[in-house]
């Protein structure tokens, strides 16, 4: 299906589209600037996507603002990795192929903001205390090295009308985690 228009080479791709935006290319940058890490210094949630033997993964994570990254200096970044479900994907992509993407979302701002680098996971405990909540202390924490910094425009969040209350879909109306448990196990 579809395979007589499916697009088979960069250049034929780059044919269908305008040149990009100057502003578009300028934004990028191979460190974190001032305002790009009060940006993450200010997200409570972000997408961490990797690639590994067992293919990709993207992982939601969130946090209070402030404690869901650190901001080491202008090319470092790190965060917790929290118990969860304990499948590892991520952390086991890492350990593989230490490329890693992360988007950054905060709530009622319409841009997003991109970080690439490589990543490598670590059991150093100063660093794991530092993160420490009462008595719980992650069991792993996640350098990654800033290779790429960029916004994304608003016009995607704009169009889905992400943070617009009358956009929100009532619960009842998708499946609830133990319907689609229910559903993958039959």
């Amino acid at each position: 299906m579809y395979s007589e228009t499916k697009i088979k080479s960069e250049s034929e791709l780059v044919s269908h589209y305008k040149a990009a935006k100057p502003n578009s290319l300028a934004k990028e940058v191979d460190y974190l600037t001032s305002d790009y890490r009060r940006w993450i210094e200010h997200a409570p949630f972000m997408a961490v996507a990797s690639q590994g033997e067992g293919g990709l993964d993207c992982s939601p994570r969130g946090d209070k603002a402030g404690d869901l990254v650190r901001v080491l200096d202008d090319k470092t970044i790190v965060f917790p990795d929290w118990s969860g479900n304990n499948r590892l994907d991520t952390l086991r992509n890492i350990v593989n192929d230490p490329r890693i993407s992360l988007l950054f979302l905060i709530p009622g701002i319409n841009e997003s903001l991109w970080v690439i680098g490589e990543a490598f996971v670590v059991t150093d405990e100063a660093l794991k205390q530092s993160f420490a909540v009462k008595e719980d202390i992650p069991a792993t924490v996640v350098v990654i090295d800033v290779q790429s910094v960029y916004f994304q425009c608003s016009k995607a969040l704009k169009r889905s009308g992400l943070w617009q209350a009358d956009t929100f879909v009532d619960a009842g109306k998708v499946p609830t985690a133990a319907d689609m448990i229910t559903s993958a196990s039959s």
